[in-house]
């Protein structure tokens, strides 16, 4: 541990989600154990993942941005309000642009703009927007690292625990109903660990923009935060609820947002 946490925060941010990448393959890999999937297990993932990133959001970006902002010279809720905002919106517009399709929808429901790609790719392309904030948290946590006192190591560890523990439903969510479409296991597997490719270039692109300037930071945490929201709300929450199982899929983001919770406070 000593020797990782003397990595310049880019390098740490990599492999970080490296491993939050490897933990998405453990999970589409369950492909190879079963063919058939729980729509109830499904929907507790779902809403596990939930807890997970609204407590992630808040404390791992969202309190430590508040503090940060509170040293400058704007009133310290200005910072955060802006950064969250333009995060919301930045997922909103990647939202309307990049094809895709929510879980268990028909094709003639995918969002974004108008294209031809399969039912699969598109399925892919959903989870891919979302795992994109959750790599730029990483990164920013391990760039705060570098400039601040407050922000602690095992802080940004504990967010990259969180992450990957969510991240292991997430590859269940995409690879398990695309082999009960009838795709190959092998295929179902590849799509569902493709789904996080984009982490380690969102913890990089977050880490490297916080190291260039301490008046950043504030911005760049409530950044994520408020994708990682947009992703909750927009997504995740309305897929936990649709197959009839609302008292699992609730009760199962409390477990999320508990644990992550624990994990920050006794970690951070």
């Amino acid at each position: 541990m000593s020797e990782f946490s003397s990595l310049p925060p880019t390098i740490q941010a990599l492999f970080a989600t490296l491993f939050t990448w490897f933990i998405t393959a453990l999970g589409a890999g369950v492909v190879f154990l079963r063919r058939e999937f729980s729509r109830k297990l499904l929907d507790a993932s779902l809403g596990f993942s939930a807890g997970i990133m609204i407590s992630a959001s808040f404390f791992s970006l969202l309190l430590p941005a508040i503090d940060i902002a509170s040293e400058g010279n704007l009133p310290r809720w200005i910072p955060v309000s802006i950064g969250f905002l333009i995060g919301g919106l930045f997922l909103k517009f990647i939202d309307s642009i990049i094809p895709h399709l929510h879980l268990f929808l028909p094709i003639k429901k995918s969002e974004g703009i108008k294209s031809k790609f399969s039912k699969t790719t598109l399925l892919m392309f959903a989870v891919t927007i979302h795992n994109f904030p959750e790599g730029i948290a990483i990164g920013v946590a391990f760039g705060s690292v570098a400039l601040l006192k407050t922000s602690t190591f095992m802080a940004a560890i504990a967010l990259t625990i969180g992450i990957a523990i969510q991240n292991f439903p997430e590859g269940m969510a995409v690879s398990l109903p695309l082999l009960r479409e009838g795709h190959s296991r092998f295929k179902s597997f590849w799509y569902g660990q493709l789904s996080a490719m984009v982490e380690p270039l969102g913890a990089v692109m977050g880490a490297s923009l916080v190291i260039m300037s301490k008046k950043l930071l504030p911005y760049a945490l409530t950044f994520a935060a408020g994708a990682m929201i947009y992703v909750v709300i927009e997504e995740l929450i309305p897929e936990s609820q649709t197959g009839g199982n609302v008292d699992i899929a609730t009760v199962s983001a409390i477990l999320g947002f508990t644990i992550m919770m624990i994990l920050d406070v006794a970690l951070g």
